[in-house]
């Protein structure tokens, strides 16, 4: 009789540990929701891939150009008001 007391004993242990461990899974997996992140249980199967925007070396340069102008721009400004 002691033995099954026991064994008892083992089995509710076990069945809080099971317990425990299910409420981490569910804290992680709302975390995980709540970052936007895998709703579906880790599977990315379904999902599209995003096309990566892809932008010519001359779209770049004309970019740079332009941006290098505005700077040059302010900064002309700001010695104006400066001096």
């Amino acid at each position: 009789m002691n033995i099954l007391a026991a064994l008892k004993q083992e089995e509710a242990k076990f069945e809080k540990q099971v317990a425990d461990a299910q409420q981490q899974v569910d804290t992680v997996r709302s975390a995980i929701k709540l970052l936007g992140g895998m709703s579906g249980g880790g599977k990315t199967a379904g999902k599209k891939k995003r096309k990566k925007n892809v932008m010519s070396a001359a779209t770049r340069a004309k970019i740079a150009k332009a941006a290098k102008e505005r700077w040059a721009k302010i900064r002309a400004e700001k010695k104006k008001g400066n001096t």
